[in-house]
């Protein structure tokens, strides 16, 4: 009986793994819509006011955030270039709908209402989340301590829809009175209206409220856990699914490699990390 050569053996498997990457990198290059295969640009709307997912270096003023490390190496991954148009929050989706821009990567909740006009990959979890000042944690123990309190959280999101639904199950379904939802301009307006003295707790997403409290130490204190779940979504105009299957291989080996895992660990968002991409909320066969 002929002995099979181990060395021999290594090199074939390494030839085969070797073949196997640059099939799979050939092949999320080959699935990109003709357009942007040209142009190796692809162009992304991004919110940039939502840290630590994307915002402004306070030095620098360049894009930072997770959203920007992970866009970046699935730029990389698929060999072109991402053109980061910010826009506010209220025209990320019409920007997509027209094709002013190719995808949205902007911490943007998939929630079934916005897949209508859209595809989401989910690449992260997130939910929102109670939290108050840390000088009335004596006052204010649990989330149920909210029931007729004002609660402020950002009108953009689906924050006011969620905490609205919570407090009929959980105060009014309980007997008493009804949480009032004050919809601000955006999370970092709530968190000064906490401070004011103007509402009595926040709502925001269970992934930047460590950021937050990083920034001001001792100043904010959750309450509970996340009363409502949703994964955030890179976006995708229905009519380009050869985009999105392209940006989806590419998430897929940055999971394998582990440089999704090292973006996760760089922003300290491992609570909320998914150990595989989904699309619209359902698994990819």
């Amino acid at each position: 009986m002929n002995q099979l050569n181990p060395m021999r053996a290594v090199s074939s498997v390494m030839a085969l793994c070797l073949s196997a990457f640059l099939f799979a990198s050939g092949a999320n290059a080959q699935a990109l819509p003709d357009a942007i295969a040209k142009s190796k640009v692809i162009k992304v709307a991004v919110n940039s006011i939502y840290p630590p997912m994307e915002y402004k270096d306070p030095e620098s003023g360049d894009l930072i955030g997770f959203d920007i490390d992970l866009g970046n190496a699935i730029a990389k991954q698929l060999g072109v270039k991402l053109d980061w148009q910010e826009s506010a929050f209220e025209q990320l989706l019409p920007s997509l709908a027209t094709g002013r821009v190719d995808m949205i990567l902007s911490g943007l909740s998939d929630v079934p209402g916005r897949r209508d006009t859209a595809d989401f990959l989910d690449y992260l979890n997130s939910g929102a989340q109670f939290y108050i000042l840390a000088s009335r944690a004596n006052e204010i123990k649990q989330a149920s301590d909210l029931c007729g309190k004002s609660v402020g959280t950002s009108r953009s999101t689906s924050f006011p829809a969620d905490t609205t639904a919570w407090s009929t199950q959980n105060c009014e379904g309980a007997g008493k009175a009804a949480v009032t939802v004050a919809g601000t301009e955006d999370t970092s307006s709530a968190r000064m209206q906490l401070k004011q003295g103007r509402i009595a707790a926040g709502v925001q997403g269970s992934e930047t409220l460590p950021y937050a409290m990083k920034l001001e130490p001792n100043t904010y204190k959750p309450i509970g856990e996340p009363f409502a779940t949703s994964p955030e979504g890179i976006a995708f105009a229905k009519s380009n699914p050869k985009l999105r299957d392209a940006v989806l291989g590419a998430l897929n080996t940055l999971i394998a490699n582990g440089t999704y895992a090292a973006i996760v660990a760089k922003w300290n968002l491992q609570s909320s990390a998914v150990k595989q991409v989904t699309l619209n909320g359902a698994a990819v066969h």
